[in-house]
């Protein structure tokens, strides 16, 4: 069950930080070159926070 909930947040979190990061590419006017390597940098510390707190909730349970 905390597996399934915690698929569901971090869809929705992931999402959000996305789009958070498409309106600051946007508004910073960042070139198109730069804006994958953004992402990808996003994207994977959000993924390295997300499986730090699957595993700390996992070890509390």
């Amino acid at each position: 069950m905390i597996l399934v909930i915690t698929i569901l947040f971090s869809l929705f979190y992931l999402f959000q930080i996305n789009k958070m990061t498409y309106a600051l590419c946007e508004s910073r006017e960042i070139p198109e070159e730069k804006q994958p390597k953004i992402y990808r940098t996003v994207n994977v510390l959000v993924t390295i926070l997300i499986l730090s707190f699957y595993v700390e909730i996992l070890l509390k349970v």
